[in-house]
């Protein structure tokens, strides 16, 4: 099964025909896609806009993201692009007061953008990593310090403030790899506590989780798992209950881990082995890590995908794959997405997995799942065709639909900013379901060589959770030449570190 592509009204009814029975597979309309933010700064050569993430609340979506990429590490500043109905129109714009690129800022880079609603006080928060780089008139030398995990603040997604700290350690440190969610579920003892988590690679890649319960104005002190345990690009999620699981890879992202808090963020478990890690190496040097991607639904259901190589003879390509849980400490074996065959060569990296939270608990729930990949695995040059594609499912994970792809071209690598790891399109991608059931992705997508720029899907008037879905015909994918950039990396350090 190939990916397919449409150019009007994609995947408005998927199914697959098992006995007598129609068994409905996907969860997602649109019609073409659109850019929503591209890069305004003329500090960089490059223009480039990385590593969405987006959420969602009602008919609202924000998405946040790196513009202006350095190669050795953070961006010129923080975007965002906020749709308040369902994806049809949008604003975007720049986080004031983070850099001194935008505002006044302090910070010389940032990165590592995470977004968050905190429904219990109305704020949408946007969660980033703040860096130094170590020259001009800083008070300090020796090269880069990402000392601050700071958050900005909107009460309508459009209009920002000033950032505060989550946690700070002066001009000098070193923090990564941080993620916001807030508990939004009524029925929990913790309404409106929000989270956040990140590491510390200097301090052997230690998890911390910092809490609120004001909106994200104020923060507490940073707590340790229970086993001290280290990790890397963790996302956590809240169960209607008020639990917290924390999917996280190990330091060294050989294990997929998580731990858990039951008290409102007053502690936090030991870590929980869920599977090891068994990943395939992308082509023309990509940057990318089989980084979890974690969403929850609205029985308190965890789905957590990454990507993986453990079903593909001799580890020949990477599949997307999942587990679940219900209770953070035990997790379901790894089960392979479907998107193709065992052995179709076709390389499927940097997930984005997302829950209708909108579907009532006892009902199957509906999952859309968004990746960049290959058509071929074992490719160089300009054989390596870089693509995102969705696919989508209707209970559950049971069953998916048929990847539909989000673009007719594939990116042009001389948009695709270089960094010290490899090219880059972002550590990670996303999509959010909105308030008609249409799950709206947001990824970095380029075709003509000027840069990078962040786009989304323009979807179909039809809800997706109301749909009789039949089936569909498309065409194959149209694909253009693209030249390969070669990129010198460097040696793997001790300990991770991806800002």
């Amino acid at each position: 099964m190939g990916i397919q592509f449409s150019s009007k009204r994609l995947c408005q009814s998927l199914a697959v025909i098992v006995g007598f029975s129609v068994v409905a597979v996907a969860a997602m309309t649109f019609e073409r896609t659109t850019e929503i933010s591209s890069d305004p700064y003329t500090a960089q050569s490059q223009k480039t806009e990385v590593e969405p993430d987006t959420y969602s609340y009602g008919s609202t979506l924000v998405t946040a993201f790196q513009v202006g990429r350095f190669s050795d590490g953070g961006a010129l500043d923080i975007g965002w692009a906020t749709s308040q109905d369902n994806g049809k129109t949008w604003h975007h714009g720049f986080l004031p007061g983070v850099t001194k690129y935008q505002d006044g800022g302090q910070y010389d880079r940032i990165s590592d953008a995470s977004v968050a609603y905190d429904a219990k006080h109305g704020v949408w928060m946007v969660s980033s990593l703040a860096i130094y780089d170590g020259s001009g008139n800083n008070p300090f030398t020796g090269g880069m310090q990402s000392p601050a995990i700071i958050v900005s603040r909107s009460t309508d997604g459009i209009n920002w403030q000033n950032p505060v700290a989550v946690y700070s350690e002066g001009q000098t440190g070193s923090l990564d790899k941080n993620w916001t969610t807030c508990d939004n579920w009524p029925s929990s003892p913790y309404y409106g506590n929000c989270y956040t988590e990140w590491d510390a690679p200097e301090a052997q890649n230690q998890i911390a989780m910092s809490t609120s319960s004001d909106g994200g104005i104020t923060w507490g002190a940073p707590l340790p798992t229970a086993d001290h345990a280290s990790g890397l690009g963790g996302q956590p999620v809240v169960q209607p209950n008020g639990t917290v699981i924390v999917p996280i890879g190990d330091a060294d992202l050989a294990n997929l881990q998580s731990f858990i808090s039951t008290d409102g963020g007053k502690s936090w478990s030991a870590t929980t082995q869920i599977t090891n890690l068994d990943a395939h190496d992308v082509s023309n040097k990509v940057r990318t890590e089989p980084l979890p991607s974690a969403t929850v639904d609205s029985s308190g259901k965890v789905y957590v995908v990454w990507q993986d190589c453990r079903f593909e003879s001799n580890c020949s390509a990477n599949d997307m794959v999942m587990a679940t849980t219900t209770d953070g400490l035990n997790w379901t074996p790894v089960a392979r997405i479907p998107t193709e065959p065992v052995g179709s060569d076709v390389d499927h990296f940097i997930p984005g997995i997302a829950a209708d939270r909108a579907v009532p608990a006892g009902q199957a729930s509906h999952l859309s799942l968004t990746y960049y990949y290959y058509p071929k695995a074992d490719c160089s040059g300009s054989d390596c065709k870089l693509r995102v594609a969705t696919v989508s499912s209707l209970d559950g994970g049971a069953s998916w639909s048929q990847p539909i792809a989000a673009g007719q071209l594939a990116v042009d690598w001389n948009a695709v900013p270089a960094t010290t790891m490899g090219v880059m399109v972002g550590d990670y991608i996303s999509s959010s379901f909105v308030a008609d059931g249409v799950a709206l992705p947001v990824f970095a997508l380029s075709t003509d060589g000027k840069g990078l720029t962040m786009n989304s899907i323009v979807p179909t008037p039809a809800s997706t959770r109301d749909l009789a879905f039949t089936p569909v015909t498309s065409e194959p994918v149209r694909v253009s030449e693209v030249r390969t950039l070669s990129v010198p990396l460097t040696p793997q350090r001790k300990f991770l570190r991806l800002f």
